[in-house]
């Protein structure tokens, strides 16, 4: 059966494997020393900032070092960590996408108010038409090409659960009672999460073992029967790239981009990478020296303006995301050597979806339930 395994693939999956564990336990490193930074004045803070070739140099060596590990048990060990360092770092996904959709709502409903109200609310009705409209159409495309009719029961349970669960809180959104606490809820914010919901259930379904129910995107573009053999779907066989790989990497990038966007304006940012003189954007922040030129101003000496350690814990767990993404979420087999598909990395996935339905439902229904808390 090695004759199936395509070496070089596999040895490409271990090396991905060494490399994000070296950056995760370098970035897990700085995030232990970094606990509890209160200020610039604390001399950790100079470590944070500065010292950047002794940085790459350990870097350098830890990577070196991660191809020194046997290869005994260590993919499968790593792997369960990738899983769950994944989920956490998928949470944290969620929890910007949500805010990211009642902020574009916030934001075009706002513009209505103020200025030309027929264009921003046709754009509001056909970003809205469009989500659902793709969330339906994957509805459609998943019963009929991830379900058999005697086969697949996992599947169908999936599909109709977040089926069901993007109808309720659609319906939730629009709710007098909802729209009276919460008046910038409604159904925009409502079908972007359905559509990331059939996103993330189509991700989970693309690693389901089950060739039977797991056909290749090579045999649906290609109308091939996913019954006969073809190079993506032979057992053992893996490949590097895959669609839902493709677009986890561009929602990843989209939301730590969105993340940096979000969290502060622009001379913000420049000042958390202490990159920037800010009086130059009129901030009037930097000092005058005696030779009437205005420099940068250590803006941190009271207090840091984001958590080192948690800033060093979140690229912990993005290297665990981007090692589980580029691997396509395969587990490693010890006893054939190879890389396959796997149920914890399907029930990992599904879940989160769960899990964000939730967050979402949560924040239609806190105002309701905490009407004296400011939820905004």
């Amino acid at each position: 059966m090695e004759n199936q395994f395509n070496c070089d693939v596999i040895v490409g999956y271990k090396s991905v494997y060494r490399m994000c564990f070296a950056m995760t336990c370098f970035f897990f490193l700085f995030s232990a020393i970094m606990v509890r930074v209160q200020s610039s004045k604390d001399p950790r803070a100079a470590i944070q900032n500065g010292f950047w070739f002794f940085k790459f140099l350990i870097l350098v060596g830890i990577t070196v070092g991660a191809f020194f590990i046997p290869d005994g048990t260590f993919h499968t060990v790593w792997f369960y960590f990738g899983v769950v360092g994944s989920f956490i770092f998928i949470v944290i996904q969620l929890i910007l996408l949500i805010d990211f959709a009642h902020s574009w709502n916030k934001i075009w409903v706002g513009n209505a108010e103020e200025g030309n109200s027929k264009c921003w609310f046709a754009g509001l009705l056909s970003f809205t038409f469009l989500h659902y409209a793709l969330a339906f159409t994957s509805v459609v495309l998943f019963y009929i090409y991830y379900t058999q009719p005697n086969d697949c029961t996992e599947h169908k349970v999936f599909i109709s659960l977040n089926l069901i669960f993007s109808v309720i809180i659609s319906i939730v959104s629009i709710l007098p009672k909802v729209q009276e606490a919460q008046p910038q809820s409604g159904l925009l914010q409502a079908s972007l999460i359905s559509l990331y919901t059939m996103y993330v259930t189509w991700s989970a379904m693309t690693n389901n073992p089950n060739r039977k129910c797991n056909p290749s995107l090579l045999s649906l573009v290609s109308n091939v029967s996913s019954s006969e053999p073809t190079p993506t779907s032979a057992p053992g066989q893996v490949q590097w790239w895959d669609a839902q790989s493709i677009v986890g990497l561009v929602i990843f990038l989209f939301c730590t981009l969105y993340a940096s966007i979000r969290s502060s304006s622009n001379t913000q940012v420049n000042k958390l990478m202490q990159t920037e003189e800010v009086g130059s954007y009129g901030g009037g922040e930097g000092e005058i020296g005696e030779d009437g030129v205005r420099r940068a101003v250590d803006n941190e000496e009271e207090g840091v303006t984001y958590s080192y350690s948690f800033f060093h814990f979140h690229l912990c767990l993005a290297s665990l995301y981007i090692m589980m993404t580029l691997t396509n979420w395969y587990q490693p087999d010890t006893t054939t050597q190879a890389m396959q598909s796997s149920m914890p990395a399907v029930w990992v996935k599904i879940s989160s979806s769960w899990l964000g339905l939730g967050l979402y439902l949560w924040t239609l229904l806190a105002p309701l339930m905490f009407p004296d808390r400011d939820f905004s």
